[in-house]
C-alpha cells in the first residue's frame, strides 16, 4: 500500500529536520499519522462499495529504516540516460523536420490560364536547425508533379559586428510581401495578378546569393530595416544572366510602428535591378506595400483584420521591330500593377476575405501561370491589362490543417473572361518554423 510506503519517508524527512526530538515522541506521532491515514483509506474503501483491505500490523522499528529503499520503491527503475547525457541527447544532432502538403483543385471556366482540375500542387519539405551560436540553417524542398527543386536553403549568420546579419544560399529576394511569402502561408489559393504578370508568379525572384540586413536606428520605438542583396541574377520571367556580370540587386527598406495595444502598421520600399530575359538591356522593379493588423487582445483568438496593399512599377528592356524593317531594336516597356486586400476573422476558426487585382503586362510576354499562346496583332511594346476580383473563405480545423475555397473572376486583356472556384486542403507535420507575418 502507497501508505506504508509513505510512512517511512515521511519519518525520514521528519527525523532529519527534527534532529534533537525525542525518538518516542516522534514514533508516536507517526504510528498516530499512519492509524489516520488508514481511517481515510477505509472510508474511501467504503464509499466506493468495497471492502477495506485488513493491514498487517507493522512494527515501530520498520517506521525507522531509512528512506532510500522507499524512495527506490517510489521512482521504479532507474531512467535511461543516453552516453550519459540525458535523453535531450537523442536530437543534438538532428534538425528540425517537417512537411507541408498542399492539395488544389479548380471548377468553371479558366480562360487562358487553366489551372488543373485537380493536383497535389505542392508538398514541402522544411529541415531547419540552430547550428551553434553564431549561425542558424533553413532548407526548403518543395515537390510537385512536374519534378523537384530546391525553394530555399541558406545559411544565416545572426551574431556579426555591427549588428549585421547575413544570409548566404537561395533564397527568396525581400522584394515587397508576397515574393517573400511561400505557397503555405499566402491569405489566398493563388498569387496576385501582379505577381503573376511582373515578378515571375509561384517562384518570383528567387535565386542563389548574399543577403545582408540590419535594425537601423529610428525615433519613437518605430523598427526600422535595411535589406541590401545580391544574386546570380537567373529567375524566370524577371531576370537573365547571360554573363557572370550580369548579377542581379534587391534592396527593401520597411518600418513598423504599433499604433495601439491592437493594431500595428507596416510600411515598406522596394528596388531590384538585373538584365532583362527579352533583351540586351535592364528590368528594373520599383515597389510600395502596406500591412496593417488589427488583434484586440481580450479577442484575441476569435477576431483579427489584416489589410494588404503592394504597388509595383516595372521599367523593362524588350525586343521590337518598327514598321517595315526586319531589324530588332531594344525598346522600353512600363507596366504598372498593384492589388487590395483584406482578410477578417469572424470566429475562432473562420476567416473570409477579399481581394482586388489589377496588372498591365507586356503584349505576348510570358507569365506565371502561363498564358496561353498570344495572337493579338500588336507590337511588344504595348501593354495589356489584366483585372480581377475574389472572394476568400478559410477554415482553420487546427494549426496543421486548413481548407481553403476562392471564388475568383478575372479579365484578361486579351478580352477574355474567366470565372473560377478554388479548392485548397494543406496539412502540416513535424516542427516548422515561423515565417514573417
Amino acid at each position: 500500500m502507497r501508505t506504508r510506503l509513505f510512512a517511512p519517508v515521511l519519518l525520514g524527512l521528519l527525523s532529519s529536520q527534527l534532529p534533537a526530538q525525542d525518538n518516542t515522541e516522534l514514533l508516536n506521532r507517526m504510528k498516530a499519522m499512519e492509524d489516520r491515514i488508514k481511517t481515510l483509506e477505509a472510508e474511501v474503501q467504503s464509499l466506493k462499495g468495497q471492502p477495506a483491505p485488513a493491514a498487517p500490523a507493522q512494527p515501530l522499528a520498520a517506521v525507522a529504516t531509512p528512506m532510500a529503499p522507499a524512495l527506490s520503491i517510489l521512482q521504479g527503475p532507474n531512467p535511461v540516460t543516453l552516453g550519459g547525457a540525458g535523453p535531450a541527447a537523442s536530437k543534438a544532432l538532428n534538425p528540425d523536420i517537417s512537411v507541408i502538403g498542399n492539395f488544389v483543385g479548380a471548377a468553371g471556366n479558366g480562360a487562358n490560364r487553366k489551372i488543373p482540375g485537380l493536383e497535389m500542387h505542392e508538398s514541402e519539405v522544411g529541415f531547419q536547425e540552430v547550428i551553434d551560436p553564431y549561425a542558424r540553417a533553413d532548407f526548403f524542398i518543395s515537390f510537385g508533379e512536374q519534378g523537384v527543386s530546391v525553394e530555399e536553403g541558406y545559411l544565416t549568420f545572426t551574431a556579426l559586428p555591427s549588428s549585421l546579419q547575413l544570409k548566404v544560399g537561395k533564397m527568396r529576394a525581400a522584394f515587397g510581401r508576397v515574393n517573400t511569402l511561400h505557397n503555405h502561408v499566402l491569405p489566398w489559393v493563388d498569387r496576385p495578378l501582379v505577381n503573376q504578370n511582373l515578378v515571375g508568379g509561384e517562384d518570383g525572384i528567387d535565386d542563389a546569393g548574399l543577403s545582408l540586413s540590419r535594425i537601423l536606428p529610428a525615433p519613437k520605438g518605430i523598427f526600422l530595416e535595411g535589406v541590401a542583396q545580391v544574386f546570380r541574377g537567373d529567375s524566370t520571367n524577371v531576370f537573365r544572366a547571360a554573363t557572370r556580370s550580369d548579377v542581379s540587386a534587391i534592396g527593401h527598406l520597411h518600418a513598423y510602428a504599433d499604433l495601439s495595444e491592437s493594431t500595428n502598421i507596416d510600411i515598406g520600399g522596394s528596388y531590384a535591378r538585373g538584365h532583362s530575359p527579352y533583351a540586351d538591356g535592364r528590368n528594373q522593379l520599383f515597389g510600395a506595400d502596406l500591412t496593417l493588423h488589427w488583434k484586440p487582445l481580450r479577442r484575441a483568438i476569435y477576431h483579427s483584420f489584416v489589410a494588404r496593399s503592394e504597388l509595383i512599377w516595372a521599367r523593362t528592356a524588350v525586343n521590337t521591330t518598327t514598321t517595315g524593317s526586319p531589324f530588332l531594336r531594344t525598346a522600353l516597356t512600363k507596366p504598372f500593377g498593384f492589388y487590395v486586400s483584406g482578410d477578417y476573422q469572424f470566429a475562432r476558426r473562420w476567416f473570409l476575405g477579399g481581394r482586388f487585382d489589377r496588372s498591365q503586362r507586356g503584349a505576348c510576354l510570358p507569365t506565371n501561370p502561363d498564358t496561353e499562346p498570344c495572337n493579338l496583332p500588336l507590337p511588344s511594346t504595348s501593354l495589356l491589362q489584366d483585372t480581377g476580383g475574389s472572394l476568400v473563405l478559410t477554415y482553420w480545423p487546427s494549426e496543421f490543417s486548413q481548407i481553403r475555397g476562392q471564388l475568383r473572376r478575372s479579365s484578361y486583356g486579351e478580352g477574355l473572361t474567366a470565372n473560377e472556384l478554388i479548392f485548397q486542403f494543406m496539412f502540416s507535420m513535424g516542427a516548422h518554423g515561423a515565417h514573417p507575418f
